[in-house]
C-alpha cells in the first residue's frame, strides 16, 4: 500500500482540474467593483459639470436682473432730478406778472422734451337764469416738459407737476380777489408761442420772453374761471386756495382736454389782465 500523498493539482485545484469558486470570485468581484467605481466616478464628474453650468447660468441671470434693477433706480433718480430742475427753471424763466420787457433764462435737463401745447383760459359769467356765457377767452398755451412718467407744465401762469390725480402745484395761477371787496382779478399768462419744441440729451434750452400787460374790465356779475389742463387735481387745489368755492371739471369745447372750472362766490367786478410773454424757446 502506497503512502505517497494524493496527486492533487498545484495551487489548490480540485482533482477534476476545476478551479474552486472561492478562488475565482474575488478577482471577478474586484473587476466588477472597479468598473462600477469607474461608472460612479464618471457620473459624479458629469453631475459636477452640470451643477457648475447651472450655477453659472443662475449667477448670470441674477447679475442681469440686478443690473437692470440698478439701471431702473438710477434712471428714476435722474428723471426726478430733471423734473425738479425744470420746475425751478420754469418758475424763474417765466415771470408773467413781475416781468415787463425782455427776459432770458435757461432750462436744463439731461434727457426729455420741452414743447408748447394749446390751452385756453375762459372767464364765464352766469346770468340771472343760471346760464353761462363766455365773458372772455384767452389762448394761453402751455409749456410742457416730459420725461417718461415725469411731467412739468406751465399753464396760465401756474407751474404744475405730474398728471391727472397725481399732480400738484409748484406756483399757483395769478388769480386773486376778495368777496368782501367784490373784486376778482384774473391774470392770464399768454405764452404766444406756437410749435416751439426742443429735446434730446444733456440739453440747455433758452426761454426768451418780451412781456407786456393788458388789463380790461369784464363788468359786474357772478364769475367762474376755467383753465384747460392735463393736471386738473393741481389746479383744483390751487383755485380753492385762491377763494373758489365750487370747482368742477368739464370739457367745454369738446377737444378732449378737460377744464378746471372754479366759481368764485358773490357778485364781483371782474378784471382780466393778459400777460403776453411772446415766448421763444431755443436750443442753447
Amino acid at each position: 500500500m502506497s503512502t505517497d500523498p494524493p496527486d492533487w493539482p498545484v495551487d489548490g485545484a480540485s482533482p477534476t482540474g476545476d478551479v474552486p469558486d472561492s478562488l475565482c470570485r474575488p478577482e471577478d468581484d474586484s473587476r466588477a467593483g472597479r468598473a462600477a467605481a469607474t461608472r460612479q466616478g464618471r457620473g459624479r464628474g458629469q453631475s459636477n459639470v452640470v451643477g457648475v453650468t447651472l450655477l453659472l447660468g443662475a449667477t448670470l441671470v441674477a447679475l442681469g436682473v440686478l443690473t437692470a434693477s440698478v439701471g431702473t433706480v438710477v434712471d428714476g433718480h435722474a428723471a426726478r432730478a430733471d423734473a425738479d430742475r425744470v420746475a425751478a427753471d420754469l418758475s424763474d424763466g417765466l415771470r408773467p406778472v413781475e416781468t415787463t420787457g425782455h427776459y432770458r433764462a435757461p432750462v436744463a435737463f439731461s434727457e426729455g422734451r420741452l414743447a408748447t401745447v394749446e390751452r385756453d383760459l375762459r372767464v364765464l359769467e352766469r346770468d340771472a337764469t343760471g346760464d353761462e356765457d363766455e365773458a372772455a377767452t384767452v389762448a394761453v398755451g402751455a409749456l410742457v416738459y416730459d420725461r417718461g412718467e415725469r411731467r412739468v407744465g406751465s399753464v396760465a401762469g401756474a407751474v404744475v407737476r405730474g398728471r391727472g390725480e397725481g399732480s400738484w402745484t409748484v406756483d399757483p395761477p395769478p388769480i386773486t380777489g376778495s368777496e368782501s371787496a367784490g373784486v376778482l382779478v384774473v391774470g392770464a399768462a399768454k405764452l404766444n408761442a406756437s410749435g416751439e419744441s426742443v429735446g434730446g440729451s444733456q440739453l440747455t434750452a433758452t426761454l426768451a420772453t418780451n412781456v407786456s400787460h393788458e388789463r380790461r374790465s369784464l363788468g359786474t356779475g357772478k364769475f367762474s374761471v376755467a383753465v384747460e389742463t392735463a393736471a386738473p387735481a393741481a389746479l383744483e387745489a390751487a383755485l380753492r386756495d385762491r377763494g373758489a368755492t365750487t370747482v368742477e371739471r368739464r370739457d367745454i369745447d369738446g377737444d378732449g382736454v378737460v377744464s378746471v372750472v372754479a366759481e368764485f362766490p358773490g357778485t364781483r367786478t371782474a378784471y382780466l389782465v393778459v400777460h403776453d410773454l411772446r415766448l421763444v424757446v431755443s436750443d442753447g
